[in-house]
């Protein structure tokens, strides 16, 4: 039997060993790839305007769609045009760039690119060539800056500025790659980007983000909300198809609502048959997975929206690294 991912990536479960010639081979190979863009054998493709690629080490959330959010908005509050590109995982239809807006289907463009078209403000592109991607947001869009959601390991798109977002309790796991463990590239990679930021606790040499909750949304009538300390002492149905449903379910607790957990593997593409194996009562879920479920929902449906919140002088750092890319 597979154990789950929590004991084999961050529990020290003993198949983690028995996989490490595996995590050795994939090492090797993330190795031997950017030597190759490092080298020149293969080309990296610069775009007419400055990137700044959001990403991460380990496979799972860690927060980066929320800094992605604060970015854009800091860019915007600056006088920058910005655009966001990301792949639309969970997307069917983004092998070519695809124009996304706040109506587009998340079944074709995925939830994170509808998300960011509904909160951002910012013209967004989702597909699974960036370069491609980059190149129909400057072609359709006027843009002097790219932001994009992931993309750490894609050399293949040049970037100026590189953001790391770690979660703070996780970290790395165990510290090997896959499948042994969590990790996409070594932890040494972690010398080589531009700023740390940690969701959610300390941070060694970096910056401190916390996720801080909005009032819920109702997703039948968006205009609705309600305080989330409304539903203190109430037990609801907790709903949350991320990286790291955990999360979720603690802040909720935190707020004193008593949570039935529902969670789903992310990215899950959810269906009213879902929904109706949900208790009756308060519904409450992140809002990636409510762009999904809006089509079924009920009247006691809510998502609850969250926003990044960086210690003091996080957003004059980052200003001065874009001036030193101008400067450059």
């Amino acid at each position: 039997m597979i154990p789950p991912v929590e004991s084999l990536w961050y529990g020290g479960h003993p198949l983690s060993y028995a996989l490490l010639p595996s995590s050795w081979l994939y090492c090797g190979g993330v190795w031997l790839r950017r030597l190759a863009y490092r080298r020149a054998w293969r080309r990296r493709h610069r775009l007419p305007v400055p990137v700044i690629v959001v990403g991460n080490l380990t496979v799972g959330g860690t927060g980066k769609t929320p800094l992605v959010l604060w970015v854009t908005d800091l860019l915007r509050r600056q006088g920058y045009r910005p655009g966001i590109l990301l792949r639309g995982y969970g997307g069917s239809g983004t092998r070519r760039p695809r124009l996304v807006s706040r109506d587009s289907d998340p079944r074709e463009v995925g939830d994170e690119a509808v998300l960011l078209a509904r909160r951002s403000g910012c013209p967004v592109v989702a597909g699974a060539d960036r370069v491609a991607a980059g190149e129909r947001l400057l072609a359709d869009c006027t843009c002097d800056m790219i932001v994009s959601d992931d993309g750490l390991q894609h050399y293949r798109l040049w970037r100026d500025l590189e953001i790391l977002v770690v979660d703070a309790s996780r970290r790395f796991g165990n510290g090997r790659c896959l499948p042994a463990g969590p990790l996409r590239e070594p932890v040494a990679r972690r010398r080589e980007v531009d700023l740390i930021v940690c969701n959610g606790g300390s941070c060694p040499g970096g910056q401190i983000m916390h996720l801080v909750p909005e009032p819920l949304v109702n997703l039948g009538d968006q205009g609705i909300t309600r305080s989330l300390e409304a539903l203190r002492g109430r037990r609801v149905t907790a709903v949350a198809g991320i990286g790291n449903p955990d999360r979720f379910f603690d802040l909720l607790r935190r707020r004193g609502l008593h949570v039935n957990e529902r969670p789903y593997p992310d990215h899950h593409p959810f269906r009213r048959e879902d929904a109706t194996s949900w208790p009756p009562g308060p519904v409450v879920m992140t809002e990636k997975d409510a762009v999904k479920c809006t089509g079924f929902a009920l009247p006691d449906f809510w998502y609850l929206p969250v926003a990044a919140r960086l210690q003091d002088g996080c957003d004059r750092l980052l200003l001065e690294k874009l001036k030193g890319i101008g400067d450059g």
